[in-house]
């Protein structure tokens, strides 16, 4: 998927979103006019991005995005989309850190402008990791960078996971926690189990994502750590870089209340899943690059955490991302981009990967 020609990921049209969000517009600021309206092309499978910007004499308000929840007729990644909950996630970030969230300026929770309840905020200008194609494959910004620039942007992503985890107040993240009982690793293990019985629902189940839940239960941290705020889909493709240093962190919508080290094991994993799929690919991608060893060494440095039980982390990560990617595979063929094939196993691209997590041995070989 992250090589393949990008998977249909709505049923909108930019250009009637563009005239719907204007006459939006104009209600909250008259004669506005909405131009230069764009989609993003490179990230993002989720909630709809729609980058626009805003004429009018009598406001600061000038380059915008809009975050819109997705589309309920695109068979959608997730089972709902709360806009208000990322409003005040990133409101919060803005006002307890020196984390770089774009502003926030409107929050519209009425579905029926847009279709979907959506907020905008302020876009930041620079550069974004992409995703189609990969940031690890020769041709992009970043793999055509330097080793030092390469150096720097790591040093500044680690530094943006180890300033929030410190600087967020915990109990201002306490409403993230889902339902249930049980500590904040247990629930968020739980809500990601019903998340898979929400995908699977009717189709095909995955014995190699349930073995990962098996395994997860056999190697349970013995001491989970305190919950901090995470920024849930914590990555290099969702910060926008002015040269190599952070100007926007985006996408809060898997934002939790949950131990430091579920927010850097998706760090780690993230790029290994990228590095991983550039090397089967026959390119050597960045393999000194986001390594795991480093990456825990200097967060520790930088909060004086040290990150621990992280097999168990970076194989939750594997498999959360293996839900997802299931997901959307079965979306591809909702749309009849692709056929499921009888092991549903299959349409994982890191199924391999996942399964030497699975039994312990991934790590021995990188």
């Amino acid at each position: 998927m992250a090589t393949a020609p990008r998977p249909r990921t709505s049923t909108r049209e930019p250009g009637e979103l563009g005239r719907r969000l204007a006459a939006w517009l104009g209600t909250r600021l008259p004669g506005a006019e909405v131009t230069n309206i764009s989609v993003p092309g490179s990230n993002g499978m989720s909630s709809e991005t729609l980058l626009f910007d805003i004429d009018h004499p009598d406001t600061p308000v000038r380059a915008c995005a809009l975050r819109l929840a997705a589309d309920p007729d695109a068979y959608t990644v997730f089972p709902a989309y709360d806009m208000p909950r990322q409003h005040r996630v990133m409101s919060l970030v803005a006002e307890h850190t020196d984390v770089p969230v774009p502003r926030a300026w409107w929050l519209e929770e009425d579905p029926e402008p847009l279709g979907a309840p959506f907020f905008v905020m302020a876009r930041a200008e620079g550069r974004v990791p992409p995703d189609v194609m990969p940031y690890t494959y020769e041709g992009n910004w970043l793999h055509a960078a330097s080793d030092a620039e390469r150096a720097a942007l790591q040093e500044e992503s680690v530094s943006l996971l180890a300033r929030l985890h410190d600087q967020f107040p915990p109990e201002e993240a306490a409403f993230l926690l889902p339902r249930g009982t049980g500590s904040p690793l247990r629930r968020h293990v739980d809500a990601q189990r019903a998340y898979y019985e929400w995908v699977v629902a009717g189709l095909a189940r995955s014995p190699l994502l349930e073995r990962a839940f098996d395994r997860l239960e056999e190697i349970w941290p013995a001491d989970e750590g305190p919950a901090v705020l995470n920024w849930g889909d914590a990555r290099i493709g969702n910060v926008v870089y002015d040269g190599f240093r952070a100007a926007a962190v985006l996408d809060w919508e898997m934002a939790a209340y949950a131990p430091r080290e579920v927010d850097l094991g998706w760090s780690v994993y993230l790029h290994r899943f990228f590095q991983d799929l550039t090397v089967n690919f026959g390119q050597p991608g960045l393999p000194d690059f986001l390594r795991r060893d480093d990456l825990e060494r200097r967060y520790a440095e930088l909060t004086g955490h040290t990150p621990r039980d992280m097999d168990f982390h970076t194989l939750y990560a594997a498999l959360r991302h293996g839900i997802v990617m299931l997901r959307i595979a079965y979306r591809q063929a909702h749309f009849g981009e692709v056929e499921v094939p009888a092991d549903p196993d299959g349409l994982i691209l890191h199924h391999a990967s996942l399964a030497a997590m699975v039994q312990g041995t991934y790590w021995n070989r990188v």
